[in-house]
């Protein structure tokens, strides 16, 4: 079966909540992304404000039933705490990365005995990375603290190597900040859990992602998770297949309906945006002049995107000053009045998120791309 582009926007746009349907709550909205990227943490929270009816970044911040730890592709990102035996099962059954230098590697034993460590020093409080490395060379022996990991110009103990690891056994999370200070939580401490199979975990965390962005392929996948498409290609064996754009594309079972329905409005989407990195083939969701000027070489994320009707269409940018918020944008195609009145609205909503006075210029956003 041949499917549209256009009833692929729609169907991605109305699931993300970016087409006219908010999210009953918080952890509705990140777990229709399939998570929302938190390395820059303000912009994921207003990745989740967007979804929601009247949210601020503040709404997301005082939310019930998010947390902060490891996602897709070892980042950081706010995932919903109920799901969390999911995705620890899921992310503990990827092959290993490229692995680090001999002097720095651990033996299973030791990357297991860390983790323990890890789990048992965060079990009454949160603490800080350096509270975390007194704890850890405690439990483990002076060895986990050996200064081998090049760092900013210094070395970082051995131990942290495994931290992403820890999140994804389930027994590290992120704290609430001390000040300017990162601080380490244990997950357990919120609500205790299991993570699940290996293989079970990663059949639902696909058909999730296929829910949310399919029709995709699985090298399109492994992409967005940064993993081996070898790795995944076993588990679309047996998932039903369309044609999309000219090529084979799978989908989730029982979820082959994609109603041949346009969206049409205005979106300002922040940096790394779940919508924007998530969604392929790139070359259609960022057409024409949007695949260079909105991607940094092909990587999504790196620059807020104006979406029109589902479909990059310029990049923007915000600073404020004060109680003020200016916004530039700059659309890559010529907006009719319609659409700028859309587009006012939505940058009246920003600054509503960010409890600010708007003010918006239309032109060329002199600002490179998010490192």
């Amino acid at each position: 079966m041949e499917i549209s582009w256009r009833a692929v926007v729609g169907r991605r746009m109305r699931r993300h909540h970016l087409a006219g349907d908010p999210a009953g709550s918080a952890a509705d909205a990140v777990r229709a992304m399939c998570g929302a990227h938190a390395q820059v943490l303000s912009a994921g929270e207003v990745s989740v404000a967007v979804r929601l009816d009247g949210a601020t970044r503040e709404t997301v911040q005082q939310a019930d039933g998010l947390v902060k730890t490891f996602g897709p592709r070892g980042t950081v990102h706010l995932l919903p705490l109920d799901d969390l035996p999911l995705w620890t099962g899921a992310l503990s059954a990827l092959p290993p990365g490229t692995p680090v230098p001999e002097y720095m590697r651990l033996t299973p034993e030791q990357r297991a005995e860390i983790i323990i460590a890890i789990g048992d020093a965060l079990t009454d409080d949160d603490l800080t990375v350096d509270d975390l490395t007194v704890e850890v060379v405690r439990r483990a022996g002076d060895w986990a603290g050996d200064l081998v990991m090049p760092a900013f110009q210094t070395y970082w103990p051995r131990w942290r190597q495994v931290i992403p690891d820890a999140a994804n056994a389930g027994v590290l999370c992120y704290g609430p900040n001390r000040g300017r200070l990162t601080t380490y939580s244990n997950p357990h401490r919120f609500k205790p859990f299991e993570p699940l199979p290996g293989d079970e975990a990663f059949t639902e965390l696909l058909h999730r992602y296929l829910y949310s962005y399919g029709p995709a392929t699985p090298q399109q996948f492994a992409r967005w998770l940064n993993t081996s498409p070898a790795f995944v290609k076993p588990y679309f064996a047996d998932l039903p297949q369309v044609e999309l754009a000219g090529q084979p594309a799978w989908h989730a079972p029982g979820d082959g309906d994609f109603p041949d329905d346009p969206v049409r409005g205005v979106r300002l989407l922040p940096y790394f945006d779940a919508y924007g990195v998530g969604s392929f083939p790139r070359e259609l969701l960022f057409p024409g002049t949007a695949f260079t000027r909105a991607l940094a070489r092909g990587q999504a994320g790196n620059y807020p995107l104006l979406l029109v009707d589902g479909i990059v269409a310029g990049v923007w940018h915000h600073k404020k000053s004060g109680r003020k918020v200016h916004v530039t944008v700059e659309s890559l195609i010529t907006l009719s009045g319609t659409r700028r009145r859309l587009l006012d609205a939505e940058v009246d909503r920003l600054a509503a998120m960010l409890d600010c006075t708007p003010s918006l210029t239309l032109g060329d956003v002199t600002v490179g791309p998010h490192a």
